[in-house]
């Protein structure tokens, strides 16, 4: 029988010329993005950890910071959550709630289905903006 490895990995150097950053706060940044996430969607550690076939406490160690993720682990992570590797790094470009939300709910739709959620955000977008409630002005 293999033994799953749950330890973490061995960091590469940084140049600390290049990097402005603190990498101990990308690093709690992710684990909490991912915590987040997986609660989001409403799945147990142990959901996750069969899903990336390792142990429920080295996903609990991947949240709190203790282990880092592997590669293969993150993308694995990212189709679980519906959503980017690059967004749970912390790299979109617009990382607001309702994106998230929105490209969560879209993912699963049919090409049609996402063509036609596609024409509505197009007509929203060149409708304007919305009156405000109470606006008693008519045009």
């Amino acid at each position: 029988m293999t033994e799953k490895r749950e330890d973490s990995q061995t960091p590469a150097p940084r140049d600390s010329a290049t990097s402005s950053v603190d990498p101990v706060d990308d690093e709690q940044a992710l684990a909490e993005r991912i915590r987040t996430d997986r609660l989001y969607v409403g799945l147990s550690q142990a959901d996750v950890a069969e899903v990336l076939g390792i142990s429920r406490a080295a996903v609990s160690a991947i949240e709190n910071g203790r282990r880092r993720v592997t590669g293969i682990e993150l993308k694995r992570l990212a189709e679980l959550f519906g959503t980017t590797g690059d967004r749970l790094l912390g790299r979109a470009a617009h990382d607001d709630p309702a994106t998230t939300a929105l490209f969560r709910a879209t993912k699963s739709l049919s090409e049609s289905d996402k063509q036609q959620v596609l024409r509505f955000a197009e007509f929203l977008r060149g409708a304007g903006q919305a009156p405000q409630a109470g606006s008693d002005t008519v045009d």
